[in-house]
């Protein structure tokens, strides 16, 4: 084995959490080490979902960590629910006074690579972590072997598990891969990339007889939809015809614009809390901490909002404040998690029909969505959650 490395904060995984936290170091001067499996190209090719809460859009243009989000992403005011064949708009302008943005994951890791190497960061790509070691310690290792599979092994003062739903570093701070509360929900979203003009300014939730629908977008000439499916969807066994006639069919009231499906795939539903988020000098974050259904779109902002409570209490540490900071980012970060782990889940639960579904299910759940939208209460709550409540502290 070659010799060890030593830095500050060692971060496993290059996503938005991995990222962001490196930059926000960077700025401080606080040195670290980003490891990721992946290629650079790999990562900026990674499509997932876009929808930036208000709070976290604030905190990436205020730190320099994205500019392009507010010239390229897109403000929506509002959503579309659509149920009983009606439509109803949630304005979340004149609700909460907030809006989100639609700017894609892969954008914004486009944005923290561009940013971090202009700054001279230190990210090792096709670095692969097999293990954190000594976390109970004041010197936690990260072992692993690099593209040419030489091993490698990386010493810092704090381990930062950013390396997604199936971290290696959970292991080291849960005792396994698995350790945690877990969910797993009875149907997939079919999700299309198609090219084709918006069918709408905003993103329209529809529940219908049909199946529930999303209508999404990712530029002026490329849309991202989805529909509601079995998880175990073959999503190369419909034709295009048959995806096109099925979205027509679960939205009500508007003609989708239709064209070339370019990427097709099948996106599963669970909603995972890791059992605990730090142990002695090893911290999880982002997707490695807690991974929600889609519905609610907190994935990335929960993240963010790990990285942002994390730093604080990484600045304390090693500006010699001592471990208060550290120590209670696992009850901080909880607080807004599991907020995000209800609004999900009930966001998806309200929207999607189960296969065991009765007939009182569906009208109760109907009701429910006449509730919402009909009570200024109701459809505050929603607002209030999609876009983001304000960081408490």
């Amino acid at each position: 084995m070659s010799p060890a490395v030593r830095t500050r904060v060692a971060i496993v995984g290059a996503g938005p959490a991995g990222l962001l936290l490196s930059h926000l170091l960077h700025r401080d001067g606080i040195e670290s080490i980003v490891i990721d499996n992946r290629s650079r190209e790999d990562i900026e090719k990674t499509v997932r979902a876009g929808i930036i809460e208000n709070v976290a859009v604030d905190l990436l243009v205020e730190t320099g960590a994205s500019d392009r989000v507010l010239t390229d992403g897109h403000r929506h005011e509002g959503i579309e629910l659509q149920f009983h064949g009606e439509s109803h708009r949630i304005d979340f302008q004149k609700l909460v006074g907030r809006a989100v943005y639609l700017y894609p994951q892969h954008e914004v890791l486009i944005d923290l690579l561009a940013r971090r190497i202009a700054d001279g960061g230190d990210i090792r790509f096709e670095h692969e972590a097999l293990e954190v070691l000594d976390g109970q310690t004041e010197a936690p290792r990260v072992v692993g072997k690099d593209a040419a599979g030489q091993p490698f092994e990386i010493v810092a003062d704090v381990v930062i598990g950013a390396d997604g739903s199936r971290s290696v570093a959970r292991t080291a701070v849960v005792g396994s891969m698995t350790g945690g509360y877990f969910r797993e929900y009875p149907f997939a979203w079919f999700g299309i990339l198609c090219e084709a003009p918006p069918s709408s300014e905003e993103l329209i939730y529809a529940n219908s007889e049909n199946g529930f629908a999303l209508i999404s977008q990712r530029s002026d000439t490329v849309q991202r939809m989805y529909l509601q499916c079995d998880p175990e969807q073959d999503p190369n066994e419909w034709s295009d015809a048959q995806i096109w006639d099925s979205l027509q069919s679960r939205v009500a009231g508007r003609d989708l614009k239709e064209g070339n499906i370019f990427q097709r795939d099948v996106l599963r539903f669970r909603s995972f809390v890791a059992h605990k988020l730090q142990k002695g000098r090893v911290f999880l974050v982002g997707d490695a901490a807690h991974t929600v259904p889609p519905t609610g779109a907190k994935g990335m902002n929960l993240a963010v909002n790990d990285v942002r409570i994390l730093h604080e209490g990484l600045l304390d540490l090693f500006a010699g404040k001592g471990t208060a900071g550290i120590d209670s980012y696992e009850e901080r970060a909880l607080h807004r998690i599991w907020r995000a782990q209800h609004f999900s889940w009930w966001m998806t639960s309200m929207l999607h029909s189960t296969p065991e579904a009765s007939d009182f299910d569906r009208r109760r759940q109907l009701g429910e969505l006449e509730s919402v939208v009909s009570s200024t209460a109701g459809s505050t709550y929603l607002a209030e959650a999609y876009t983001g409540w304000p960081y408490a502290d």
